[in-house]
């Protein structure tokens, strides 16, 4: 958090790109070597990179917030002002730390690969190629990071509960309010905001600065990341039911 707030504070004093990616891969490491040092060599890949998720996703809604609040000009096409255009950087170098991390150790798991380079091309063309848009894609971003830290915290004990009393209580009592947040976020709030967004460009509302062909993809990338949101909470509640019920019948036959 503290390495972000200068890009609000005073844009000369934004940090780079490179910077903000030295800063995370410099905190996967950080995990490997010392925070999940005593965790399995299995586990520690996925701890780490929860542990770069958990320094991404809050500090990004609080940048982002910040970053919007203080443009009187936002609207799904204004011009991305300095600070809106730190913290699409910010975001690109946390999610280019996460894809080198599932190239080495999970390459086979072309979902999430595909996932992180989808998000890059929207963040990317954003910041570098039209310049504008930032309003809509870090509204975006909020929804998608605010139930970071409930889902990294959920995913750590869930790592650990097989071999520890404490994770699995964590786990038990984290499932239902996560999932909940979630389903609101991902279901209803996600949904809502890019039917306004997608409203807005097919109107003309962007045209002259914002090519049709970057904002369909935009929404187009949006819209799947969504529905694969939704269909993996919805497992996540399948399998919180079904344990349920097998741990009540479970108790009625003793």
């Amino acid at each position: 958090m503290a390495a972000a707030a200068p890009l609000i504070l005073g844009g000369v004093l934004a940090p780079s790109l490179p910077v903000f990616l030295a800063m995370f891969l410099a905190v996967y490491l950080a995990g490997h070597a010392v925070v999940f040092r005593g965790w399995s060599p299995k586990a520690r890949p996925e701890a780490s990179s929860c542990l770069i998720s958990l320094a991404h996703g809050t500090p990004a809604v609080v940048v982002a917030s910040l970053a919007l609040l203080s443009d009187p000009a936002r609207g799904f096409a204004s011009r991305n002002t300095r600070a809106q255009d730190a913290v699409l950087e910010y975001s690109v170098a946390y999610f280019l730390a996460d894809l080198l991390h599932y190239v080495v150790f999970y390459p086979g798991d072309l979902l999430f690969i595909g996932h992180h380079l989808a998000t890059l091309f929207v963040f990317l063309t954003c910041r570098y190629l039209v310049c504008h848009g930032a309003f809509a894609i870090l509204v975006l971003l909020i929804l998608a990071e605010v139930t970071s830290a409930c889902q990294n915290v959920w995913t750590l004990a869930g790592v650990r509960r097989r071999d520890s009393a404490l994770a699995a209580k964590v786990f038990d009592a984290l499932s239902a309010p996560f999932y909940s947040f979630y389903s609101v976020v991902r279901g209803i709030l996600g949904p809502l905001f890019l039917y306004k967004m997608g409203v807005f460009y097919a109107s003309g509302g962007a045209e002259g600065v914002i090519p049709r062909w970057v904002w369909v993809s935009w929404l187009v990338v949006v819209s799947i990341a969504i529905g694969v949101s939704i269909l993996w909470v919805s497992n996540l509640w399948v399998e919180f039911f079904r344990e349920r019920s097998r741990g009540r019948l479970e108790k009625k036959s003793r």
